[in-house]
């Protein structure tokens, strides 16, 4: 939300209510400014005023950011007639200005950012900037060497003219790999190990950029991100 703004637009916004009803509310004097009742919808407010709907205190909570540990089967979508979606984890206010920063798919597990801060998230997702997101891999055929060496180098994805950027690839044991790319193709993972004749059994995000999830948080858990690691993303 930018202020200066509308009190009607305001209390919408932290009420959750629709306009038509809020103007109700400011005609029959339970909204207050500074104190002072206004009978006004069109009124402008800055973020430092103080108003009240009924003597309760609305409060603009401003930019918000939380890493999830998402599970399997829950869309990265704000709502989908079909699955859950992550933000029914997140027991938070106004959710309806929220997104995630660098969606996974259904049945990908791991860190999954969301925040109400658009300049925040595309410093994640804009492949100028570079962040890498990295990822857990398991796969069903044996990792080689080979493999590994034209991840690292960019790899022909299937419809696409251009090689993937360089990416990091590490084998972990025999069918696992940890692999952080900087972009954010469809089903990229996926498409990157079936260009090098593999496939995806399990696919988990550890990390994006220096935020690495937080192993305290159980599947389905998530937490405010601490400020240093919202300025991680601004500082790159």
């Amino acid at each position: 939300m930018k202020f200066p703004c509308r009190i009607d637009k305001f209390v919408s916004h932290i009420n959750e209510l629709p306009r038509s009803k809020v103007k109700i509310l400011i005609k029959k004097g339970e909204v207050t400014i500074n104190g002072i009742v206004t009978k006004k919808s069109d009124v402008q407010i800055s973020a430092n005023d103080l108003i009240e709907v009924s003597g309760k205190q609305l409060k603009y909570l401003g930019k918000r950011y939380f890493m999830l540990n998402k599970p399997q089967g829950y869309v990265c979508a704000n709502h989908d007639e079909l699955h859950p979606t992550v933000f029914d984890l997140l027991n938070e206010p106004n959710l309806k200005d929220f997104h995630v920063a660098g969606r996974l798919d259904i049945d990908t597990t791991g860190l999954v950012l969301i925040t109400n801060d658009g300049d925040w998230s595309h410093q994640i997702t804009s492949p100028k900037k570079q962040k890498f997101k990295t990822y857990l891999v398991e796969t069903k055929e044996i990792i080689t060497e080979e493999s590994l060496e034209n991840l690292r180098q960019g790899v022909a994805l299937h419809n696409e003219k251009q090689l993937t950027r360089p990416a990091q690839a590490e084998a972990i044991d025999k069918y696992a790999l940890r692999l952080s790319i900087c972009e954010g193709k469809y089903h990229q993972v996926k498409r990157m190990l079936a260009a090098v004749e593999n496939h995806v059994v399990e696919l988990h995000r550890e990390k994006i950029s220096d935020i690495t999830l937080d192993a305290n948080l159980a599947q389905g858990e998530y937490r405010p991100l601490t400020q240093q690691e919202v300025d991680i993303i601004n500082a790159k």
